[in-house]
């Protein structure tokens, strides 16, 4: 009998060895590489979050679709914001998402907005409670575009259940949580420079300027081109090394993990990027995203604007 249960134990070892070694490996900047040896894992949810119609024409093989406007919607006058949480436990449910799940998110990265959709999907999911989650470097355009790489045409339906995740309320900051934290927490605006100075601004934001005492991380520079040096047209763009985006947060935010950090744009959704590459990949542990950012900071004139 003794002989029989040490057999049950290692046939159980060795089942579950393999995918206790791919979360270990997981990293948060998810190579294509990686995402292609580990396609078979059970706990892997690739999302999609091109439009439905790209989805169908071709799709990493296992991925499942969810577009970025259902992660981030418009509510009243402010664009890109967080769904209800019910809303989320709901979409969570029905892609059969658990809080367990390796998440791979997964888009374009031709254009500025596509670039830092996947981050601000990444985001939101962090902030459902899901524990493991990464975005995939370069997107689908590297993944096939590049690397031509197999894909799929098939239409993945997810197996719903109910999702059980415990919100990470501590990751979102709202606009009366700024306030208190002007002159505390450090304010990092990632807009690019003549947003920042004040020298220019987009239409739907009621004043040019930054928020008061801000500093200046540009999202744009934490992008290269892929391959370097090749045509816009034919070329993905992937995110820049560890390394690289170490030293880049470390001259602007300093060297504090446990500082108290607020990322904000102008909807929230570029500054997602930085709240990423802080959080999740150099192991900054106060970051928060302002979701309402300079379009509802903006609007309001007892909030304090420089310059």
């Amino acid at each position: 009998m003794k002989k029989i249960n040490m057999y049950a134990l290692l046939l159980i070892v060795f089942f579950l060895l393999p995918l206790t070694v791919v979360a270990e490996g997981f990293s948060p900047i998810v190579s294509t590489d990686w995402l292609h040896q580990n396609l078979d894992n059970p706990k892997l949810i690739i999302v999609d979050i091109r439009k439905v119609e790209d989805y169908r024409t071709g799709h990493i093989p296992g991925a499942i679709s969810l577009f970025y406007g259902t992660w981030a919607i418009k509510k009243g006058d402010f664009d890109n914001q967080l769904p209800e949480d019910d809303e989320l436990v709901d979409l969570l449910s029905s892609a059969g998402i658990g809080p367990d799940s390796i998440v791979v998110v997964a888009g374009t990265t031709e254009s500025g907005p596509d670039r830092v959709n996947t981050s601000r999907v990444a985001w939101t999911l962090k902030y459902a409670g899901v524990k493991t989650v990464g975005i995939l470097n370069g997107g689908y355009t590297k993944w096939m575009m590049r690397e031509k790489r197999a894909i799929s045409t098939d239409i993945v339906k997810p197996k719903a259940k109910p999702y059980q995740g415990k919100f990470n309320k501590n990751l979102l900051a709202d606009k009366d949580y700024v306030t208190s934290q002007l002159g505390k927490a450090l304010i990092v605006d990632v807009r690019e420079p003549e947003f920042f100075s004040g020298k220019n601004k987009l239409p739907f934001v009621a004043k040019a300027g930054r928020i008061a005492g801000a500093v200046n991380l540009p999202t744009a520079q934490v992008f290269d081109k892929y391959p370097p040096g090749e045509h816009l047209e034919t070329c993905c763009y992937t995110l820049k090394t560890k390394d690289q985006l170490k030293n880049m947060a470390s001259g602007v935010v300093g060297g504090d993990l446990s500082r108290g950090i607020i990322v904000y744009c102008d909807t929230g959704r570029v500054a997602s990027t930085w709240w990423f590459i802080l959080h999740e990949v150099l192991g900054y542990t106060n970051v928060k995203n302002y979701d309402g950012s300079m379009q509802e900071w903006s609007k309001d004139p007892n909030a304090k604007i420089e310059p």
